[in-house]
Order: C-alpha cells, then structure tokens, then sequence
C-alpha cells in the first residue's frame, strides 16, 4: 500500500524497526512495512513519534495533515531542494504567455475530452438524452479551444462545459441523493460530499508527484498563482477528475457500496454534508482500488497504476517545460 491513511482517532504511529505501526491503547491496529510506504495521510487525532518523523524526512516520504473530516491543514517534508534551476525555467515558463497559453489549453481540453467520454459511456448505457445535450455542450466548447489565444477565454469555456457536465450527473446516479449541481465549501449533500473528499484525496496524491518530479507545485499555467494555492498540482489533476474520482464516486453510489447512512446530518456548528469515520474508510479504499488499477499510459505504452500517471504526467509537463516536448499532451482514456 504506498499510501498509509491513518484515520483512527486516538491512535498512535510509531517506527519499530523495519516497520511501521499503528497502535492504540496498548494495541496494534495495523503494521506496514517502511519500504512500501510512500506517502502518509493523516486524519485528525492522529499522533506521529519522533522517530517516525525523522525517518519521513530522511527518506522524503510526503505526509499530510487534515482534519478528521479530510480538510487540507498543512504537510511534512523536507525543504532541501536539487531542483532549483527546474523551478526557475517553470516560473519562467509561466510567465510566457505563448507557453501559457498552449499548457492550459491542453489542460482544459484533457478535462473535457475525459468528462465527454464518462458522459457518452453511460449515454450508451442509459440512452438519456440529458447525457447527449451534455456531450454535445462539451464538444462545442471543445471545438472552440484552438480558436480561443486568451487564457481567460479558455478558463471560461472550460467553466462553462464543466457546468454542462455536473448538470447531466445526476443523470448517472441509481440513488437518489439530493444532488442537483455542484456545491463545495461547504457539500450539501452526499453526492458533493463525496466529490470534494475525492478530490482533496486527488490533490494528495498528485501534489506528491509534482514534488517526486521536483517542479514547484504552486506555480501553475492554467490556474492563477495565489498565495498558498498548489496552482500547478490543481492544473495535473485537472485530466484526472473524472475518470478517477467521478468514477470511484459513481461505482461507490451505484453498487450501494456507500449509502445515506455512511453520511453526518448537517450541525448547528458545522455547516454542510459530511462523511462519517466509517464512511470516510469505505471511500478510502473504493479510491485505493481506483488508483491502483493499472491501465497503459496512452503516450509511454506502459502499463502502470493511475497513480504512477500522476507522476508521468508530471514528467510530460517538465520535458513540455524545458523545451523537450513540443506541448503537453494530457492523459486520455477513450
């Protein structure tokens, strides 16, 4: 398992060894070997020993904070940096409109192209003909990216067919959830809860490639740089949200795996839809099972996991960056 998700409130990492352990009140909950660890995910009430935490930035194992309902806190890695001369053409990349231009581009089409196809999959299930509007919709705005020479103009047609497409999701779900259209901060209902967990999960792992690659994940093309916003991982997982987080969500709501019990009523003081402990495990390892399916990387002919993608794809971006790629290509499924 690379990834170790500690979601146990209460309980305790520690290092023995060639082994890491989870333990709480006296008692092992889980043990993982060191070597198969490559990032850790913390969720709320969680403690880390000393030893832990040397051997993390040792061996520059990624690990995130959240709270115990997966909201981003912060993350623990190392500052030294090989990649300083990278960072400094990435920034100066950013900075040409030209090459601006062309990486969001392929950004908003990778998005499209991949919500069109998970559209017109279940179109040939359903036959709705709310799916074939959406598609259409897409494919319009699709057809318009190549004549588009603003970012602006981009960023708006791919605002525009994303709404399309969360206006026809609804349209893919067997369980009535209360979904109507997209809403994030806060979820309000179960459908967007699950989205926007997904997604954070998403951040995590593609954040983790970015910084495997060693490009700076907070100078981005496609999404404006802000202060404290990974702009550039927002950009990558861009391609992604569909069909791995959308998917794991349908397959999740539609085989009933995850249902209206798995979710908190809303609180006086906290606002919006939340997963329970029990739900947020079920959704962890239908997203596990997700990501470490392997598929052939439509440009490297390999077949690896999605979540060795992030990593190529990061890779594409960087040779796209220096020069020797003549554009980013995004990841496709067909």
């Amino acid at each position: 398992m690379p990834v170790l998700y500690l979601t146990e409130q209460g309980s305790t990492l520690r290092k023995d060894g060639n082994r890491l352990i989870v333990s709480k009140d006296g008692q092992v909950l889980q043990e993982f070997p060191t070597i198969k660890v490559e990032q850790v995910i913390v969720f709320g009430n969680v403690n880390l020993t000393t030893p832990v935490i040397h051997y993390l930035f040792h061996e520059g194992i990624d690990c995130v904070f959240c709270s115990s309902y997966g909201r981003y806190h912060g993350r623990l890695f190392s500052t030294e940096s090989k990649f300083g001369l990278l960072r400094q053409i990435q920034l100066q990349a950013a900075a040409e409109p030209a090459i601006r231009l062309s990486i969001t581009r392929e950004i908003a089409r990778g998005k499209l192209l991949n919500q069109r196809t998970l559209l017109l999959r279940h179109l040939r299930e359903t036959g709705r003909i709310e799916l074939k509007s959406a598609a259409e919709g897409i494919q319009q705005c699709l057809d318009n990216l190549d004549k588009s020479n603003e970012v602006a103009i981009l960023r708006g047609l791919e605002g525009y067919a994303s709404n399309l497409y969360y206006g026809a999701f609804k349209e893919l779900l067997k369980q009535d959830m209360g979904f109507v259209s997209r809403a994030r901060r806060p979820p309000t209902d179960p459908v967007n809860s699950l989205l926007s967990f997904g997604y954070t999960l998403l951040v995590y792992g593609v954040q983790a490639a970015v910084h495997i690659v060693g490009l700076d994940p907070f100078i981005g093309f496609f999404h404006a740089t802000k202060y404290s916003r990974p702009s550039l991982v927002l950009d990558l997982m861009e391609e992604f949200r569909a069909i791995v987080v959308d998917s794991v969500v349908l397959r999740a709501i539609n085989t009933h795996a995850i249902t209206i019990k798995d979710f908190e009523p809303p609180q006086e003081s906290r606002r919006g839809v939340f997963l329970t402990q029990e739900g947020i495990k079920k959704f962890i390892h239908h997203y596990e099972e997700r990501v470490q399916t392997e598929v052939t990387h439509p440009l490297d002919k390999v077949k690896v996991s999605y979540r060795r993608c992030f990593e190529l794809q990061a890779r594409h971006l960087e040779r796209t960056i220096l020069g020797k790629e003549p554009r980013y290509q995004p990841f496709l499924i067909k």
